[in-house]
């Protein structure tokens, strides 16, 4: 059970002390470097480790997308690892700007293993790595500061050497100080420089240190404190390369990456979606879009996300959320009413502007830089409105007066409780129909003929219902104003209160929509048509608002007209 008091078990984690921080001023204007550790830190979370196939598959993602630093696994703790890093290198599949990274325990007989699998690489990444932490000093490895200092200093002058034995390879070291964001922070500057003093780097010849957030245990925050004052203090600034990466124990793997980089990080490891050891690594996707959206080019590729995201599915066994940030099936998507209602409204305006800056209410980004279309972006169910159900009308072409929207969400929204599901623009569009064009519920105008002289404009046409039909004749200022008279003369009384029109599509095909609002006894109620002609539209929309008023009993029916009215 959880305890009441917490602290007599866990305490808070220590602060900085660095009152004079200046990364909460800065302002991330570039790209990190980014290094994708998904066939390494990714593949040892897997229920299933990728085989060599998918590996092979992820790595070639990795290159589309536009990563230029892959870490493809522990070759000296894996066959498999080790079969497919040579099947990489001798295949000739690594491209020339892409340089490969490899990680190893601090230990003589893995470290040559590890260069035994490089052999013949052009460029390469040597990655070694000692847990610092105190926990980790006394209860896992039993050894003090000395000794473990000892560790990473030995790894790295057997490093050197091997690197200095083969030239014909362009190396780059690492070193990660492992449980860095739990260590004593001048331990932690300690150890790296004694490792700096070890491998000599140079402003031509960087060597990488990188950071870990191993497990969270503090607040991003406390994290990018420690990244300034390490990078204040650290020798030899102009030699080396700062690199973070992030765990997501807490949750906030992409705002400590975020908040390192403004405090002096130049480099982050991640993976696609975040997959890692326990909670996941930091989301280079989340971080790469976070930057997009502020107006800053990431470096990577995610034009067509579906296509990432199936491969990263395939290769990783496991499923995307759905509302995984930038990625998931959801995100683009709204089903609240005032959401949907100011999404519309967004896509509105940008018409009047398409080339200015995306401001759409509620989405971050224009889901078509990602390779998604619009249909998902308002979908209706209970919780949706009038702005929903307009949108995706108006995707079929049909754009409803607000007054018409208003009287149709109502018809949708008793359907979505009813059904307590999800409607689709499919059942939308079939119950408009249904409600709206059907002819024939009850009646039918046919055989229309206008004709106009000096004292007005004249209608006659016939209007058929189940058993029987009668003639309609009438008179008025105009073609509709002639039909109502004529069903007036039917003892029909209504009058239009509001009227609108537009072309479905452009071209020969061209068809015209009418809406009309009627009025009768005080009530209001829309009827459509849509036909070739615009007059035809306008004729069949006022029969289709009669024909709504008799079914609701706000007019009489004409003849017998009750077995059509059932």
């Amino acid at each position: 059970m959880m305890l009441k008091d917490p602290s007599t078990k866990y305490r808070h984690f220590a602060t900085v002390d660095l009152p004079d921080r200046t990364w909460p001023g800065r302002v991330q204007k570039a790209a990190p470097t980014w290094c994708s550790v998904d066939m390494r830190d990714g593949n040892q979370a897997l229920i299933e480790p990728m085989n060599a196939e998918r590996k092979r598959r992820f790595f070639d993602l990795l290159v589309k997308v536009g990563f230029k630093q892959i870490e493809v696994g522990f070759p000296a703790a894996s066959q498999t690892d080790f079969d497919y890093l040579r099947e990489l290198i001798e295949s000739g599949a690594i491209p020339d700007d892409v340089t490969i990274q490899v990680m190893t325990q601090a230990r003589t007989h893995l470290i040559e293993r590890t260069f035994e699998a490089l052999k013949g690489v052009p460029r390469a990444i040597v990655h070694v790595y000692n847990a610092t932490a105190p926990v980790f000093r006394e209860v896992v490895f039993g050894v003090d500061r000395a000794g473990c200092v000892g560790i990473a200093t030995q790894a790295t002058r057997e490093i050197k050497a091997l690197m200095q034995a083969n030239p014909q390879t362009q190396w780059t070291y690492q070193y990660s100080p492992e449980t860095f964001c739990f260590t004593e922070l001048d331990f932690g500057l300690e150890i790296c420089e004694a490792v700096i003093d070890e491998f000599q780097p140079t402003p031509c010849n960087k060597m990488i240190l990188n950071l870990p957030t191993t497990v969270e245990v503090a607040t991003a925050n406390v994290f990018a404190d420690q990244i300034e004052w390490f990078c204040r203090q650290v020798k030899k600034r102009d030699s080396v390369i700062i690199s973070v990466h992030p765990h997501n124990d807490r949750g906030t793997g992409v705002a400590t990456a975020e908040q390192a980089c403004l405090a002096g990080a130049e480099r982050v490891e991640g993976t696609l979606f975040g997959n890692g050891e326990r909670t996941g690594n930091v989301d280079i996707l989340t971080l790469a879009m976070n930057l997009y959206t502020s107006g800053i080019s990431p470096g990577l590729d995610f034009s067509d996300i579906i296509h990432v995201q199936r491969e990263v599915e395939y290769c990783n066994q496991l499923p995307t959320h759905p509302r995984h940030p930038y990625a998931g099936e959801l995100v683009f998507t709204a089903f609240s009413g005032s959401h949907q209602d100011a999404i519309k409204k967004g896509f509105a305006r940008r018409r009047d502007n398409p080339g200015g800056y995306w401001e759409i209410p509620y989405l971050p980004i224009d889901p078509a830089d990602m390779g998604r279309n619009y249909e998902a972006v308002i979908r209706v169910n209970s919780q949706s409105g009038k702005g929903g159900v307009a949108y995706l009308l108006e995707q079929q072409g049909i754009v409803l007066p607000r007054r018409l929207q208003m009287e149709f969400s109502g018809l949708v929204q008793r359907v979505a409780d009813a059904k307590g599901q999800e409607v689709t623009s499919e059942m939308i569009l079939s119950s408009f129909t249904d409600h709206y064009l059907e002819r024939g519920k009850p009646y039918t105008l046919t055989q229309p003929v206008i004709t106009s002289d000096d004292a007005g404009t004249y209608i006659n046409a016939q209007l058929a219902f189940e058993g029987g039909r009668v003639t309609l004749a009438g008179k008025g200022n105009g073609p509709l104003a002639g039909l109502v008279n004529a069903f007036a003369a039917q003892g029909l009384s209504f009058d239009i209160a509001d009227y609108h029109e537009h072309a479905v599509r452009d071209g020969a095909q061209a068809e015209a929509i009418a809406y009309v609002e009627i009025r009768v006894n005080g009530q209001l109620l829309f009827g459509v048509g849509r036909d070739h002609s615009s007059l035809q539209a306008s004729l069949q929309a006022v029969v289709s608002a009669v024909c709504r008023a008799t079914r609701q009993g706000l007019l009489e029916p004409i003849g017998d007209v009750v077995a059509a009215l059932s």
